[in-house]
């Protein structure tokens, strides 16, 4: 038995999915200190506390997506100066996600700003995921809600995990969303676990929501049947022209207390630092890094946003003493068949 699969076993008691909100709360209210250092304790349980895991994320259809999230400068409702771009061909996917692996991403993860995809995309979608996996690279997309089927046809091309994030807490999503309920975001994932892909999943803080809706989003999250492998945390990132454009910074440490207390409600998850990296500084990153996250996007845009560029993180994990995580396909890629996404989201 492996050192990590050890690890692992020894510490599933720890992995729990009957947490109460005066629980969650709780953790939120302790003092910072000891709550930075019950999650380094708990991390470094699960994880080599010194090695981040790398992903790459690619725009492969950008804009003019008809829903109305709040945040996305995606959405046909807003006026954000973005540029409408067709699905990408897959060759040109496939390009993309060769500099990536060049520039050592481990995962490559493609959006599309769709409600869903429709029939005519999938073939595409597919070719797509059994392109990147014959390189060797573990593969990611997001591309809205998705059917039973569609969820099979993904898990059979080998995509190794599908992004839906909740967002929010059930109470708050209704101020952000209203073209899609929260059950369907819910049933989404359960496509997802049900099809045998992983999930990745996680939310937007800093909405203008309650630090009881940031715990209600990881409560959300934490009593699924199966944890997320991948949890995503992204802080808005404030565009012009839609509806959270003024929203207020939320504070920092907030912020670092949301990652400390995802990675002790999912303790064996990446906890993922998303959108928003390109607004914090070192000791920021330091900081979530201690708290737990052990994931990033790496390279100078996500979906339709800046992101730091890929040499700041070499240089900063240089000075950290962290090294970029290094996974192998758990499986043999199939054979193929004959920009970057909004970051406010994954």
């Amino acid at each position: 038995m492996s050192t990590a699969t050890a690890r692992t076993v020894h510490n599933e008691q720890h992995i729990r999915h009957d947490w109460t909100s005066a629980e969650i709360a709780a953790l939120f209210k302790l003092p910072f200190n000891d709550l930075l250092f019950e999650a380094q304790s708990l991390h470094r349980q699960y994880f080599d506390p010194n090695q981040v895991q790398v992903s790459t994320l690619l725009s492969i259809k950008t804009g003019a997506c008809p829903e109305d999230c709040a945040y996305c400068p995606q959405s046909t409702r807003y006026d954000t100066g973005l540029e409408v771009e067709k699905l990408m061909e897959v060759d040109k996917v496939l390009e993309q996600a060769r500099a990536a692996k060049n520039a050592g991403s481990t995962r490559f993860c493609m959006g599309a700003a769709w409600r869903c995809p429709k029939p005519r995309d999938m073939p595409h979608v597919v070719a797509m995921v059994e392109g990147v996996r014959k390189m060797g690279m573990e593969t990611c997309m997001t591309l809205g809600m998705l059917s039973e089927e569609q969820a099979k046809q993904l898990a059979d091309a080998g995509l190794d995990y599908y992004n839906h994030n909740l967002d929010t807490s059930p109470e708050f999503y209704g101020d952000i969303i209203t073209t899609r309920t929260y059950q369907d975001r819910l049933d989404t994932l359960d496509h997802v676990r049900s099809s045998g892909m992983k999930v990745c999943s996680g939310g937007i803080v800093g909405m203008g929501e309650q630090q009881t809706d940031r715990a209600g989003m990881l409560q959300q999250l934490a009593n699924l049947p199966q944890h997320p492998e991948s949890v995503p945390i992204n802080m808005l990132v404030r565009v012009e022209g839609t509806p959270l454009a003024g929203q207020e910074d939320l504070d920092p440490i907030e912020f670092i207390r949301t990652i400390a207390v995802a990675r002790i409600m999912m303790p064996a998850s990446h906890v993922r630092l998303s959108a928003g990296r390109e607004e914090m500084n070192e000791q920021m990153h330091a900081l979530a890094y201690f708290a737990g996250a052990n994931s990033i996007f790496y390279g100078e845009k996500l979906l339709t946003t800046p992101n730091p560029r890929a040499n700041e993180d070499l240089a900063l994990f240089a000075r950290l003493g962290i090294n970029p995580e290094q996974r192998e396909l758990t499986e043999a890629p199939k054979d193929p068949s004959p920009h970057f996404y909004d970051a406010a989201s994954v």
